[in-house]
């Protein structure tokens, strides 16, 4: 039995991102911004309890997260410059709601995928003030304690506040720059809950989730974005996949092993007009050719009917926008089963000096000398990449494997 979310719960989630940028722009602080909402959200826990949800729920959480703003305005006396436009605005639209995308959220985006913050501050502001998650939700993404994840964000806000990140729209001319920054923080909350680097589960599913929702927000606010589109395919299409990549104990299904009658038909519906919609539009970046390749896998009926020649041509084209030995064992998995695995092996070889400390290249190389008849090459190898490995799941599946070479 599904229970229904609560209105306070529910305008948690529909509210918290649009309220936390609307706030951000009219106070200049994101602190201001984030404690102001969050007491609106105290008082509409026990309010509405009593009185029930009013007929327009952010409206009310506004006005209210205004006036909060403004009685810590008071104290700080370096906000009372504000005061008077906070104070205009809840006169003059006491029944309007935060806009539900557009600049202001845009700009909260940008603010905190800002180039003076580093990739996990990134990730894990937009987790928070994007996304709405809890402190506590952020840390055991990052599998850390909920104390450590608390000082990281106050570092980051505190480095917000020292550098001068503004949260504003970027200007059109420099608008594209910060929407690859912006897709990649994106990406990287995908891929961390798509193949999971650490912990017991391969994936994380509450992660895959906010990725793609926050990929489609960006559509919205960023329309006319060939990558921006990509982006969405490429998650949508790539997780279209997730309940038929682990078995009933959560290990690892290989691609060829998949059953693909249980892949996510409606997602890979929206990836592929995402897809379309990038088609249409100026400009063949990564996220691009990525969903190119997500997308000739979601079309193949099985692992022997994909086009394997046209994803390693593909892999090709990235790795001449962005050559690095990952990429090129991705080709080379390819090429495996387009040209058979003693080429696929060949081209791994030549990147074992490169990516030696990761698991991947290892567990790759093992399932290519298993198919060689190559067992004690392979039981190396996988053993080679049972060490490197954080996660648990990974770590039974290569275990399993080696015991039945």
């Amino acid at each position: 039995m599904s229970l229904r979310p609560s209105p306070v719960d529910f305008a948690f989630r529909t509210e918290w991102a649009p309220l936390v940028a609307t706030l951000v722009r009219e106070t200049g602080s994101l602190e201001l911004a984030e404690d102001s909402v969050s007491d609106a959200f105290v008082e509409a826990s026990v309010r509405w309890r009593t009185d029930g949800p009013p007929r327009r729920p952010g409206a009310w959480l506004l006005t209210t997260a205004r006036r909060k703003a403004i009685d810590k305005m008071r104290r700080h006396k370096r906000f009372n410059d504000r005061i008077p436009h906070l104070a205009e605005q809840i006169e003059r639209s006491a029944d309007q709601a935060p806009e539900a995308l557009g600049d202001d959220q845009l700009a909260l985006i940008a603010g905190c995928a800002h180039p003076a913050l580093n990739a996990e501050a990134q990730v894990a502001l937009t987790l928070r003030y994007v996304c709405g998650l809890s402190t506590e939700q952020i840390a055991h993404s990052f599998l850390v304690p909920t104390e450590t994840m608390k000082k990281r964000l106050s570092r980051a806000k505190k480095k917000i506040s020292s550098a001068g990140v503004p949260f504003l729209v970027p200007e059109r001319d420099r608008l594209a720059d910060r929407l690859a920054s912006i897709c990649g923080v994106i990406y990287a909350v995908f891929n961390e809950g798509y193949a999971s680097s650490v912990g017991a589960e391969l994936i994380r599913g509450s992660l895959c989730d906010e990725a793609i929702w926050l990929s489609e927000l960006l559509c919205e606010l960023a329309p006319d974005d060939a990558e921006v589109h990509a982006l969405a395919g490429l998650i949508l299409l790539t997780d279209s996949r997730r309940w038929a990549r682990t078995d009933a104990d959560g290990l690892p299904v290989l691609l060829e092993d998949q059953d693909r009658s249980s892949w996510d038909r409606d997602k890979i519906a929206r990836g592929l007009a995402h897809m379309r919609r990038s088609a249409e539009l100026p400009g063949i970046g990564p996220y691009r050719l990525m969903g190119s390749i997500a997308g000739l896998h979601a079309r193949a009926s099985s692992v022997d009917s994909t086009p394997w020649a046209r994803i390693a041509a593909l892999y090709g084209a990235l790795i001449t926008l962005h050559d690095t030995p990952v990429l090129r064992l991705n080709q080379a998995a390819a090429l495996a089963w387009s040209e058979g695995p003693e080429t696929g092996l060949a081209l791994m070889d030549q990147l074992v000096d490169d990516l030696d400390q990761y698991p991947y290249l290892h567990s790759s190389r093992a399932a290519l000398l298993a198919k060689l008849d190559r067992s004690t090459e392979a039981q190396a190898a996988y053993d080679r990449a049972i060490a490197l490995s954080a996660n648990e799941a990974e770590i039974k599946w290569m275990t399993n494997r080696l015991a039945q070479l």
